[in-house]
C-alpha cells in the first residue's frame, strides 16, 4: 500500500495530554506487510493486546503489547519534551531487547505524526508513525517507511478497540 507523504515539513508539536486517550486496555488487529520494498499487497493479519499507562503527570506514557500468536511482546515508551512540546516515541521488542531510535512529533486535532530515521534490512530509512483517534474507544496506528523521504510505503496498520470501561 503506497502511503501519502507526511503532511508536515517538520514534526508537529503537541500537548502533554496527546496520549491520554490511549490509557487503558485494548484489543487490536494488526496488518503487517509480509514483504517490504517490492510493491506487495500481501498482509499478515494477527491480534495483540495493549495495556497503556500514564506516568509523571502525563510526561511519560508506556504501553505493553502482547502478540499471542507471534510469541513475542513489545513496549512503547513515550516521553514529552515540555520545552519543545513534542513527543519522542521509542519501541522495544522482546525478540531483540533493542531500544529503537525515536520518532518525534505530536497531534494536530485527532491526527498525530511522528518522524524519525532508522534502518530496515541494513538500509537507512525515514519512518513515520501516524496515530488517528477515530472515536471514543477506537484508534489506528500506521507505520510507513521511505528510502528517499518522498515515496512512502505503509507497512503496518493496527486498529485498536478499547476493552475496559
Amino acid at each position: 500500500m503506497k502511503s501519502a507523504p507526511p503532511t508536515h515539513a517538520k514534526p508537529p508539536t503537541g500537548s502533554v495530554r496527546d496520549f491520554d486517550f490511549f490509557v487503558g486496555k485494548w484489543n487490536s488487529v494488526n496488518r503487517r506487510l509480509k514483504r517490504r520494498w517490492v510493491g506487495s499487497d500481501d498482509w499478515d493479519v494477527f491480534p495483540n493486546t495493549v495495556d497503556c499507562h500514564s506516568h509523571m503527570g502525563g510526561v511519560v506514557n508506556i504501553d505493553e503489547i502482547v502478540f499471542p500468536t507471534k510469541g513475542w511482546e513489545g513496549m512503547t515508551v513515550r516521553t514529552f519534551n515540555i520545552e519543545k512540546k513534542q513527543w519522542s516515541l521509542y519501541w522495544i521488542n522482546s525478540k531483540t531487547g533493542e531500544l529503537f531510535p525515536p520518532v518525534v512529533g505530536g497531534f494536530v486535532g485527532d491526527d498525530g505524526e511522528f518522524y524519525g530515521d532508522d534502518t530496515d534490512e541494513g538500509k537507512p530509512i525515514k519512518v513515520v508513525f501516524k496515530w488517528t483517534r477515530l472515536a471514543p474507544g477506537k484508534a489506528r496506528w500506521q507505520q510507513a517507511f521511505s528510502l528517499d523521504g518522498k515515496n512512502w510505503e505503509t507497512n503496518w496498520v493496527v486498529d485498536h478497540t478499547r476493552i475496559d470501561a
